[in-house]
């Protein structure tokens, strides 16, 4: 035993005869298993009851573009945030909310503003520590009274 410490012991069943080669393979096949963890746990990607190849291929594909923006957002905060982690993250700025406000004119149309909620003090330092802007608030909408009717339930 005391021979082995220190030491570790990859078996493997691949031919290649370079032990550097098979240890990045390993690494390789590690990271790729922390992948999956991840969509499974932090991305909370269940399985997949979809009966249509396109379908799977939709599913597994939005899949995994939320890893790699946790992937992203986990390289970012390496940098200048280390205390706290991508759902730490994705959970305090989850709180902001995104509405739609309609209030009706007095000559029959529709004014329509989308409005995100005002980002709290923590919500600030983190996209402070991020470097990040929430968008520009969208200018309002004005509809007429013909697209006032769809949002009023009219024909």
């Amino acid at each position: 035993m005391l021979l082995r410490d220190g030491m570790y012991l990859l078996r493997t069943n691949l031919t290649e005869t370079n032990p550097n080669i098979i240890w990045q393979r390993y690494i390789l096949l590690t990271q790729i298993e922390a992948a999956f963890k991840s969509l499974k746990s932090d991305l909370a990607v269940r399985p997949m009851h979809h009966q249509l190849e396109h379908r799977v291929e939709a599913h597994i594909f939005v899949a995994f573009m939320g890893y790699c923006l946790m992937v992203t957002l986990r390289h970012k905060l390496r940098g200048c945030a280390d205390s706290l982690t991508a759902q730490d993250v994705l959970d305090k700025l989850g709180s902001i909310m995104m509405i739609d406000v309609r209030i009706p004119t007095t000559d029959g149309r529709m004014l329509e503003m989308r409005r995100y909620s005002q980002p709290e003090v923590e919500h600030k330092i983190i996209l402070d520590k991020l470097k990040m802007n929430l968008p520009k608030q969208p200018p309002p909408k004005i509809y007429s009274r013909q697209l006032n009717d769809r949002f009023c339930g009219g024909n």
